[in-house]
């Protein structure tokens, strides 16, 4: 017992939202870690499947939240608020971690006390677990402090390789998720860009090429079960831009690239809808005459690119 208070306390908070038929399987590989002094919380978004029952199985093994739904944004605040780690470590609920990830999120932050962030490598899976088909990547795991490039407007040619986790790949120390969280709810689905740009802006961290953990491909992803990939892509860019632009000044001129893309995307759709007209509207208004040329010029850059990638069958 007394290793066990020796050791930092780590939050899992799990985000759920009707995945039921996914979740116990979440929940177990975040109880069964080889790390003893974790707390697991899982705050359920107004689910309309089976995924209470689900959670008031385990009892008082984890902590729950069960809550209206007001999106993934929400589920962060308001696991956050109740946890009490030293480390924060999210899982989305059609994931699961490995036995062992704990323990690396552990020792990294033990290792290097300057860090603020720890981000990993996921390794994808399909409804079978056995249909599981993991890439080999050099190993750049290390520390690495993006504050500059962020504060530069762009992370391309600041790393040898993209930076590109989801949910289940981020983990972060309190007093840094302090300044983050919470976050503007508005932001509904793939909330963790927002988390993950501004901790990028704000601290240094470390990257690890380790699979630490498995995310789950399916029918039911955000994306892939959309038609509308498209506008939901640029909502996306637009809502994370003018929060970030909002609550981290110093990281406008990325959260201006983000716009870019956001408009390049836009053009590409059949018709803009309304709502990214005033979305992007909210945003013009506070940039400058200069900014906002230098926004359009780069959505042209961004269109052309994209054009030519399409032109020759890279992207469809």
């Amino acid at each position: 017992m007394s290793e066990k208070c020796d050791l930092p306390l780590v939050s899992i908070l799990i985000n759920n939202y009707n995945y039921g038929r996914f979740l116990s399987e979440a929940i177990e590989s975040a109880l069964n870690q080889t790390y003893p002094n974790i707390e697991v919380i899982i705050v359920d978004d107004g689910s309309t499947d089976n995924s209470r029952e689900v959670i008031k199985a385990y009892g008082d093994r984890i902590k729950s939240i069960l809550k209206e739904n007001g999106g993934q944004a929400s589920t962060f605040n308001a696991g956050f608020t109740a946890s009490n780690g030293q480390i924060i470590c999210f899982l989305d609920s059609d994931d699961q971690f490995i036995s062992t990830k704990i323990m690396s999120v552990v020792d990294a932050f033990q290792k290097h006390p300057e860090i603020g962030w720890y981000f990993h490598e996921l390794q994808f899976f399909g409804e079978n677990i056995e249909q599981s088909h993991p890439e080999k990547t050099p190993d750049y795991s290390g520390i690495y402090d993006l504050q500059p490039c962020m504060e530069n407007g762009k992370l391309r040619g600041c790393l040898p390789f993209e930076v590109d986790t989801a949910t289940s790949g981020i983990s972060f120390s309190r007093s840094l998720l302090e300044k983050i969280l919470p976050m503007p709810e508005v932001i509904r689905i793939t909330s963790d860009d927002y988390v993950k740009y501004a901790a990028l802006g704000s601290s240094t961290g470390f990257i690890s090429f380790q699979s630490l953990a498995l995310q789950r491909i399916h029918g039911n992803n955000a994306y892939t079960a959309r038609s509308n990939v498209g506008y939901l892509k640029a909502k996306i860019q637009f809502l994370t831009a003018n929060s970030l632009r909002k609550n981290f000044p110093k990281l406008s001129k990325f959260s201006n690239n983000l716009v870019a893309m956001g408009i390049s995307i836009s053009w590409w759709l059949k018709g803009v809808e309304d709502e990214l007209q005033e979305l992007l509207k909210d945003y013009l208004s506070t940039t400058t005459l200069r900014e906002t040329i230098e926004i359009y010029i780069k959505a042209g850059y961004y269109r052309f690119v994209r054009h030519y990638l399409n032109n020759i069958g890279f992207i469809r």
